[in-house]
């Protein structure tokens, strides 16, 4: 299980349009990717899940990756948040 925290800087935090990249950006692979926002977990997989999280822009998120691939997809994560939120 590989695990790292971000902290969203987004003016509008997670909305529609890059919950959608997040989802595809996620669905690239095997492993299991959650999104934990610390009252809420979501499958980063899934565009509803992500959205119903309410992630608003300061909120630490915890993103997990476990499966066979777990490393490349924290790091691609990881790597999106970075450029994207």
């Amino acid at each position: 299980m590989k695990q790292f925290t971000y902290t969203i800087t987004d003016e509008l935090g997670i909305h529609a349009r890059p919950a959608g990249l997040l989802t595809k950006a996620a669905a690239g692979f095997a492993s299991t990717i959650t999104l934990d926002s610390g009252v809420k977990k979501g499958d980063a997989k899934k565009i509803m899940s992500v959205m119903m999280l309410g992630i608003k822009q300061g909120q630490t998120v915890t993103v997990t990756a476990e499966g066979p691939d777990e490393e490349a997809a924290a790091a691609a994560m990881e790597t999106f948040m970075k450029e994207n939120l």
